[in-house]
């Protein structure tokens, strides 16, 4: 431990690296912007840097990009491998315990700053970096969704769902449980607890309604 950081009492956070400062205000800077409205200086005064110090630490605008993409993927893929250790394994109520799990992946995996920002990013700039997309989606979904389709196959096994085709069941599932938030990506704006609960709420139970179980449990 470096005698400066001997001095920061462990109560308090640690203040952000250059690096992780000036990727969150690069982050901030494009989902409110557009990237190709974002400049290195502005992105320097708003991380509290020099236009120098973006350079040496990360590069040039599109440089950038990309590091804030791997950087929010990154998290984002994180939040949600915590999200699904908390799937329900033999639930009493199979309706309850899917709306509190959904409940949980939407705040902390879609609805909060990354998954927002992330979200708003893909929409807006993959057309400009396909090949970056590909890696994304191997390194996120391609790395998380067969994790969830498992979950969903063991209820489906243990008599909780009827499935005929996993990975189908689980597109529907996340798609029912998102498709009735609020469509504001670009100000990555936060739904309340309320609006989370009915969304997932109103997804949970039409996914049901096509998977539920039809003899057994329930």
């Amino acid at each position: 431990m470096s005698q400066i950081e001997a001095t920061i009492p462990a109560s308090q956070p640690r203040p952000l690296s250059k690096r992780q400062a000036i990727l969150d205000a690069a982050k901030r800077a494009f989902v409110r912007d557009g990237v190709g409205s974002v400049s290195i200086d502005g992105i320097a005064i708003e991380a509290g840097v020099s236009r120098q110090t973006v350079y040496n630490l990360i590069g040039d605008r599109d440089q950038l990009f990309i590091a804030v993409v791997e950087d929010v993927t990154a998290r984002s893929s994180a939040s949600l491998m915590a999200v699904i250790a908390s799937f329900p394994d033999q639930p009493d109520d199979i309706q309850a315990a899917l709306t509190d799990f959904a409940v949980n992946m939407l705040a902390r995996c879609f609805c909060d700053m990354d998954g927002r920002a992330l979200s708003t990013l893909i929409k807006r700039e993959a057309y400009r970096h396909p090949k970056l997309f590909e890696t994304w989606k191997e390194y996120g979904p391609g790395k998380d969704f067969p994790l969830i389709s498992a979950c969903f196959a063991k209820l489906a096994r243990d008599g909780y769902l009827d499935l005929t085709d996993v990975s189908q069941a689980t597109r529907h599932f996340l798609a029912l449980v998102c498709s009735d938030l609020p469509n504001d990506d670009a100000s990555c704006s936060h739904p309340t607890e309320d609006q989370l609960r009915q969304t997932a709420s109103a997804g949970v139970a039409t996914f049901l309604r096509a998977f539920g179980a039809r003899q057994g449990k329930s």
